[in-house]
């Protein structure tokens, strides 16, 4: 029997749903800079040849922790409609989105990695690697989003407002900023609003030509983009957001 291919969206997929319509208010701007990675790909070839094997996305997590730190405006969320607040955090907490498979559904999960104002490389790898080798299906981490999933959609909407409400508790439920990467397929770069005031996505590493002491040469380079909250920062502050991230990657150590 023919039809049009019609069905009711996966239960799956709901957190997505009740996520994106949470994050309708936001005022999103983008902004975008090339990083050399020279000096992370040093450092991350040195330490797998002493086997030990860091993410990128770790040292995007590892960098924005530490500037988002020293930028506290960004390091914030709003609340509220007939009276606006603005809640800044006193410690960073990074939204890591992750590419994951659950009861055969391909979906977008996020979990957080907290204490990146203080934390180390190694801390944050092996917060991202228990992050990756956990069932969705049975990981504490994504116990409110399966339960998001078994509510009928009018429960599942309310209770999303309902735990989003606080800015207070946002921290402990999206984190203070996010990283998103497609680095590992053939994208340069793109642009995406994490429910946070600052979102950073993360592109794939390919040899570029730059200028350096005058003269050019190929280095391996990363389009960063960040998307900022308008209602909370501005371009100005955003735009030193994005070049200290981008320092503080060019100069690891």
């Amino acid at each position: 029997m023919g039809g049009d291919g019609t069905s009711a969206l996966a239960p799956q997929r709901r957190h997505t749903l009740y996520f994106l319509e949470y994050i309708r208010p936001f005022g999103a701007v983008f902004l975008d800079t090339e990083v050399d990675m020279t000096a992370v790909l040093r450092h991350r070839a040195a330490a797998r040849a002493g086997d030990r094997r860091y993410s990128l996305v770790s040292y995007v997590l590892l960098a924005g922790g530490a500037v988002l730190a020293k930028h506290p405006d960004a390091n914030a969320a709003i609340s509220g409609r007939g009276r606006p607040r603005v809640t800044r955090y006193a410690t960073v907490t990074g939204k890591l989105a992750v590419d994951s498979t659950l009861a055969g559904e391909r979906i977008v999960l996020s979990a957080l990695v907290p204490g990146l104002d203080t934390a180390g490389l190694d801390e944050v790898q092996d917060r991202v690697d228990a992050i990756k080798a956990g069932d969705p299906a049975e990981h504490d981490e994504f116990r409110g989003v399966r339960l998001l999933h078994r509510l009928p959609p009018l429960l599942g909407r309310l209770a999303y407002r309902m735990v989003t409400r606080s800015a207070v508790r946002r921290q402990e439920l999206l984190g203070s900023f996010s990283v998103t990467s497609l680095g590992h397929r053939p994208v340069d770069g793109f642009y995406s609003v994490g429910g946070t005031t600052i979102t950073l996505g993360v592109g794939r590493i390919v040899d570029r030509p730059v200028v350096r002491d005058g003269a050019v040469t190929v280095a391996p380079s990363m389009r960063l983009s960040l998307a900022f909250d308008h209602r909370v920062i501005d371009g100005a502050e955003a735009a030193d957001v994005l070049a200290d991230i981008k320092d503080a990657l060019e100069g690891f150590a």
